[in-house]
């Protein structure tokens, strides 16, 4: 019994045009309904699924056969497309006009019944009883997992986007070129994943936490236009929503500045996210750190909705309220956001038991201050603290009207205000409704500040590689380095930063001097980057790039709550593989020929 494969089709390529035709399918039995004679199923491909029908009245001995599938089993069948009786179509699948009547059928593969139902509703159907597989046993089975309709749409959605940017950087003159996946060890901010050597005695090679170099490198032997999609590695702490392997869109270019950049990218992400059907409309605003860290409390800002930090600190310096006083009065910084008419939604007690003393303090804050607009004036219990002068002016900053809440933070520590108050917005942007899921907001943040201080020393706060600006030339104390701005810019969509670059620094004496400023000595220098300071010296062109991380931008085109459902074979919370149990011991003779021993730290 045989089957010509090569007319093979797939089940969403089924339509009434193709009634009464034979067509040749193969895939998994997904459902099985017996009706007596009939006996009726699914079969589910990559693309769909389509009902098959197996009648006893037209072969006899296929329905015995058929009556031995399972869920899961793996078959090739000839059919033909009949259309269904009016009161057994179903609007609600594509295939849903049709069925197959099977002539011939081959079963290549039987199946044990699966750990977890093969169904959508054991992930999503909270009514279902099969709702709440574990993450960790879907990941141990993920074969399995990935036979799920959603998750084949993920990662052919994914594909879509991956040749999608491909076909873009082709058209603007983009070269793919493959960097190394083995090199060599350096500061970068994480930790690096190292490899043994088995050739070079104590010596290691390290994963690359992106390409930087190389791709400078590029720039400096004239390949003016580079991209890659690319494998990175950081071993970095543990968070959720982070791996400790991602790929990301590296690119760079030379002879350019910003604007180019933003040309280049903005019509890119339109088109990435048109592919699922989203809208996203350029020219993307430009914000400066300074701005989104003042008005929107750190350096990714939610422009989905508005409702902007606004400093009320020099209102209040002569206030009677004495926390505000004070605070106002010994350089630090008073806060405030407005709640659009949700006076009669925020009850007092919510806001001084919840918001208060609860979610102001998971945020780091010491506490709130609120006031409501009623009747064109404000009712606290403080109120009676601020002068009508003092509560007309807060109205005015925060454009207030009745029926309005405010909400304040206030602290000696300004930066302590910022952060607070921008987690506070967010929480009350997502809790209100005042975040609309369906609006994809971008932006451009840019002139970041140069240099940060982490331990009392100056770090790069992008990377070494960034150029700064003029003011860098002329800087002496760490006041004066750290008032110097980058050519550094980030991408930001619905307040995730999806990608960042910056104009590099492309002359040997300017890179050599950011090292030092950094606290590397010259012997540092020439033993971690000194290949890439000479390459500086031959003729470097001026040149800038920008890296993307897809797999965060896949998961917010596909609206994931995790980027593992857009990996096909993820790590875990805890950067663990279940399926293949990675990371795992190794045995001593491979330890041995590397020269490496395992220490065993005492509990």
């Amino acid at each position: 019994m045989t089957i010509e494969l090569n007319n093979r089709r797939y089940c969403s390529d089924l339509s009434l045009d193709l009634t009464n035709q034979d067509v040749v399918l193969a895939g998994w039995i997904d459902t099985i309904r017996d009706h007596g004679q009939l006996l009726f199923m699914h079969l589910r491909d990559r693309s769909g699924v389509v009902q098959i029908v197996f009648n006893p009245e037209e072969n006899k001995d296929l329905h015995s056969q058929a009556e031995q599938l399972r869920s899961e089993y793996c078959v090739a069948l000839k059919g033909t497309v009949i259309e269904r009786d009016d009161e057994a179509k179903n609007p609600h699948v594509p295939t849903g006009m049709l069925e197959v009547h099977v002539s011939n059928l081959i079963l290549y593969n039987k199946a044990k019944t699966p750990p977890f139902l093969i169904s959508e509703k054991s992930v999503t159907d909270e009514d279902s009883p099969d709702f709440n597989v574990d993450e960790d046993l879907r990941l141990n089975y993920r074969y399995l997992d990935l036979r799920r309709h959603s998750m084949q749409q993920n990662m052919i959605t994914r594909h879509k986007i991956m040749r999608s940017i491909r076909e873009y950087l082709d058209e603007k003159g983009f070269i793919d070129v493959e960097t190394p996946v083995l090199t060599k060890s350096t500061p970068e901010g994480a930790r690096d994943y190292l490899v043994p050597s088995r050739h070079h005695d104590n010596c290691f090679y390290a994963l690359p936490q992106s390409p930087q170099m190389f791709k400078q490198l590029l720039m400096v032997s004239g390949l003016d236009k580079y991209y890659q999609i690319v494998k990175c590695f950081r071993d970095e702490d543990l968070r959720p929503n982070r791996q400790p392997e991602f790929t990301q869109l590296d690119l760079e270019a030379s002879f350019i500045d910003e604007p180019y950049i933003y040309s280049l990218l903005e019509p890119l992400i339109e088109r990435v996210f048109s592919i699922a059907g989203k809208s996203l409309q350029g020219p993307f605003p430009h914000i400066t750190y300074e701005e989104a860290m003042n008005s929107y409390g750190n350096d990714h800002p939610d422009l989905r909705f508005d409702m902007k930090m606004v400093d009320v600190t020099d209102l209040l310096t002569d206030v009677n309220y004495k926390i505000f006083n004070s605070i106002a009065n010994n350089n630090g910084a008073i806060k405030g956001i407005k709640v659009p008419n949700k006076a009669a939604d925020m009850s007092k007690n919510m806001l001084q038991e919840e918001l208060a003393k609860k979610v102001v303090p998971k945020f780091g804050g010491k506490g709130m201050t609120w006031m409501k607009v009623i009747d064109g004036k404000l009712e606290s219990n403080i109120v009676q603290f601020f002068s009508d002068q003092e509560q007309a002016a807060l109205i005015k900053a925060l454009d207030a009207s009745n029926n309005d809440v405010l909400l304040f933070v206030a602290d000696t520590n300004k930066a302590l205000v910022n952060d607070v108050l921008g987690r506070l917005r967010l929480y009350v942007g997502q809790k209100w409704g005042f975040i609309d899921p369906s609006k994809i907001a971008a932006c451009w943040v840019t002139d970041f500040p140069m240099f940060e201080l982490k331990d009392n020393r100056l770090n790069s706060m992008h990377h070494p590689f960034t150029q700064p600006d003029d003011s860098f030339l002329s800087a002496q104390t760490t006041e004066d380095f750290l008032a110097v701005k980058s050519r550094a810019y980030d991408l930001v969509i619905n307040g995730e930063e999806i990608g960042g670059g910056s104009i590099r620094i492309h002359d040997a004496e300017t890179q050599a001097k950011i090292f030092q400023t950094l606290g590397l000595t010259d012997d540092d220098i020439k033993q971690k980057f000194g290949f890439f300071v000479d390459a500086l010296t031959y003729g470097t062109p001026p040149h800038g790039g920008l890296a993307l991380g897809m797999d965060r931008l896949v998961s917010m085109v596909l609206d994931t709550d995790s980027i593992r459902e857009v990996i096909a074979f993820p790590k875990n919370r805890v950067a663990f593989c279940p399926l293949t149990q990675a990371p795992a011991n190794v045995g001593n003779q491979q330890l041995d020929e590397l020269k490496l021993s395992c220490i065993v730290e005492e509990a």
